[in-house]
This record gives structure tokens, sequence and C-alpha cells, in this order.
């Protein structure tokens, strides 16, 4: 594909961002007229009160956050895929999802051992996120070790993937000796949310994103090496090593301060990559990383705006919508294409 069709397909998807941003601004069980959104989003007042705070307070945030995780699990999956030359590679597969999950559990269903006043003591709108980041750090710590003892990269998948299910064991024990109510709270946080970021708690995930995209960008020609294998990367000259841990480092450190802030969210970071490369005709990360950046705040716009039944005051579960609507569209990609790397 010629350098000038890459840029006819990216204004197209820049517009397509947009437009899918101040739609998903104006959806909610309140309507607010586009005239009263534009004029909020450019730093005039709105015609009320109230649909300013509604917009500046909340449906602005939850949208920025839509984008920051549909991105981010998109070039942490493109990162994975990468690295392990393994097209069903996700950002999950280190296990970082799921010690993060294993934080949020001892917070939340550990109470049932540490006792009641440790959890009345312990919830609060930083609380999740720390425990979060902490239980996401620890695997994290963990997996880093493993890859400098091992030489082959197919047996860091498989210790992350080790990882994930001793901490599914551990919760899995936790939830057993949990009440019912401590289960519900910790089912409601892994069902994943976009709306429930203040400004405070979005600007540090925003920083922490903005470091982790900078990283990728400083990457660019050891990802293109890795394609073709780690002999190939050494013979460029390619510290393979070093490569391996600023990948898996940038992976964690996305994958981490999402499931952090906005809970574990499937399929996205899984799908977006092989839509990018089908509809760039390309494995350049050149090209890739930018494509799947907007292509993923695209996607994860649109299922926010699904899940939000437009018109009703009730929300459905992020994670049931990314499934729902992308699964099904991945399946007929790679039917259609019957090729899984270009």
């Amino acid at each position: 594909m010629e350098q000038n069709s890459y840029k006819k397909h990216f204004i197209i998807l820049a517009v397509l961002l947009l437009v899918l941003f101040v739609l998903n601004i104006s959806l909610g069980s309140v309507s607010i007229p586009f005239k009263d959104i534009f004029n909020t989003l450019i730093g005039n007042s709105a015609s009320k009160e109230s649909w300013q705070t509604i917009i500046l307070n909340f449906r602005l945030p939850k949208a920025i956050t839509a984008i920051l995780v549909g991105s981010g699990l998109s070039v942490a999956g493109l990162l994975m895929q990468t690295l392990f030359r393994n097209p069903l590679a996700g950002p999950f597969v280190l296990g970082i999802s799921s010690g993060a999950s294993l934080g949020v559990a001892l917070l939340i269903l550990g109470s049932s051992l540490f006792g009641g006043f440790f959890l009345a003591n312990s919830i609060s709108s930083w609380s999740l996120p720390i425990a979060s980041s902490l239980g996401a750090f620890l695997v994290l710590s963990a997996v880093i070790i493993a890859a400098n003892r091992v030489k082959n990269t197919m047996s860091i998948l498989i210790i992350g993937l080790m990882f994930g299910s001793l901490t599914s064991a551990i919760i899995s024990v936790l939830s057993y000796f949990s009440e019912a109510a401590q289960i519900q709270q910790f089912i409601f946080w892994s069902f994943g949310s976009l709306g429930n970021l203040s400004w405070n708690e979005l600007s540090i995930f925003i920083f922490i994103y903005l470091i982790g995209m900078l990283a990728t960008l400083s990457i660019i020609k050891p990802l293109n090496s890795f394609l073709l294998g780690e002999n190939y990367a050494k013979s460029l000259g390619i510290n393979v090593k070093k490569s391996r841990n600023i990948i898996l480092l940038i992976t964690s450190v996305l994958t981490g301060v999402i499931t952090a802030f906005a809970g574990p969210i499937a399929f996205v970071g899984l799908a977006v990559p092989h839509i990018a490369r089908m509809l760039f005709s390309t494995s350049n990360h050149k090209t890739l990383i930018p494509a799947v950046v907007v292509l993923g705040a695209i996607i994860m716009l649109i299922c926010d705006g699904i899940a939000q039944l437009p018109t009703s005051e009730f929300t459905l579960p992020i994670n049931a919508i990314t499934s729902l609507f992308g699964a099904p569209i991945v399946i007929w990609l790679l039917v259609r294409k019957k090729k899984l790397f270009i």
C-alpha cells in the first residue's frame, strides 16, 4: 500500500474518531443538545448549568477514558503478538491483569480473612486502583525475573500463563470464604467500567499512559526485527534481552494502569492489531502503532456507546459489549483473509 493511501486511511479514521468522541459525549440518560455540548467543549457555557456539570465531570472523562483504554490495550496486544510471534497473544498473557485482579480480590474478598474492620477502612476511590497496581507490579516483577533466567521467549509466555492460573486459583479460594456482598462487589469490578474516574485519577492515568506510548515509539526498530525471529534481530545488532525486557515492561505498564483504573477489559487488545494489519496490509510498526492507537480508540468508543443503552439510565458491562461486538467481526475478518500475519 502506498504512503498516500496510508494518509487517506488515517485522515478517515481521525475524522471518525472525532465524530464518535462527540457522539459518545452526547449519549446518556439525560438528553443534551449538540449545540450545548459543542459550546461546553470549546470553553463556553451550556444553556443549563446541570448540563455543563454532566458533560465536564462525567461524560468527557468517560470518553477520554475510553480512548485511553482502547488505544492502550491495542498497543499492548500488538507488542505481545510481535514479541511472541503468536496471533493469539494479547495484553493479558503475562498474567499482569490477573495480578491486578488478585490485588483487588485481596482488598475486597480478603476482608473475610482479615476482618470487617479492614474492609471498612480500606475501600475508597483510590484504594482499588492502588491495590490493582500493587498486584500487577508483583506479577510484573516475577515475570521480569523469570525472563532474565530463560532464553526462550515462548517460556516467558508459558510462565505468564502459569502466573495467571496461580492468581486465579487464589482468587477462587478467597471467593469461597467470602460473603455474597463481597463477591458481588468484586464481580462488578471485573465487569470493567469507563465512567468512574475523577479528573485527578484521569490525570494520573494519562501521565502513565503517555510514558508507555512514548517508550513504544522508541522501540519500533526492535519490534520490526522481532517479526523474523530473535536470531534475525541479533544479526541486525539488536540487544534481544534488553529489547525483550523493555517490551515486557511497556506492556505491563499499559495493561496494569488500564486494569487498575478501568478493570479487566477483554477482546480489544487481541483483536485490534489483526484489524489494523488487514486494513493497512502491513506489518511495519511505524504504521501499525498509530493505526492500532486510532482503531482501538474508535472501537472502544463504539462499544461504550452501545453499553450505555441510549435513552436508558442503565449501562451494560463494557466487558460483555467488547466481546459480543468484536468477536464475530474478528472471526469474519480472519476467515475472509485466511491469514493472521501479513
